[in-house]
């Protein structure tokens, strides 16, 4: 079966002060650019969720369906969009994510669960979770009630939780000096690997 992940890159990064998926990261000329390139080396398709086309690279994006803006109405735009029967959920704000948290959610996914999702000592991380289309009503419900928590739809549905011990992988950057020790870090990084 092919694996298919979508990106999330349509938050408000209000906190950042300007589009974090734009910023520059690593090598990449944007952090948006940077974590679809990981994820199409692990992925058979990558998509972004977004609610305009505002990359300089080519890309298939998911719109967002309805005017709210929120993680849960991406993850519905995302199987209303899409045939496949389940999805590897990333924020684009969390670039330590790497393949071998992705490949264990994938090893311990149990087949009667809706969502397995990492946790780590953080707490949940649902944008860092496999969904899969059997929680679509669920989803949809709670968006009849206008009530977009991701942890609303964790609870009413068939969660697995796989747990993680190092929260730096799933370090989210949401503030300006968050991003500035990143981005020093990575470059840094990228230079002694080079």
């Amino acid at each position: 079966m092919s694996r298919e992940a979508v990106l999330f890159a349509g938050g408000k990064s209000s906190r950042m002060g300007r589009d974090k998926a734009l910023l520059p990261f690593a090598n990449s000329d944007s952090l948006a650019l940077y974590q679809y390139r990981r994820l199409q080396a692990i992925f058979d398709r990558v998509y972004i969720s977004t609610k305009s086309d505002k990359f300089d690279f080519e890309a298939e994006l998911i719109y967002d369906r309805y005017e709210t803006s929120s993680p849960l109405v991406g993850i519905v735009s995302m199987f209303e969009r899409l045939s496949c029967d389940e999805l590897f959920v990333l924020s684009v704000d969390a670039p330590f994510v790497n393949q071998q948290v992705i490949e264990r959610l994938y090893c311990e996914a149990e087949t009667k669960s809706d969502i397995i999702v990492a946790h780590s000592p953080l707490g949940l991380e649902p944008l860092c979770a496999i969904y899969r289309r059997s929680l679509l009503p669920q989803a949809k419900e709670l968006l009849l009630q206008n009530n977009h928590r991701l942890q609303s739809l964790l609870h009413s549905v068939r969660t697995q939780e796989v747990w993680f011990e190092d929260e730096k992988l799933f370090t989210n950057l949401n503030h300006p000096e968050e991003y500035e020790a990143a981005y020093l870090d990575m470059i840094s990084s990228f230079v002694k690997s080079t």
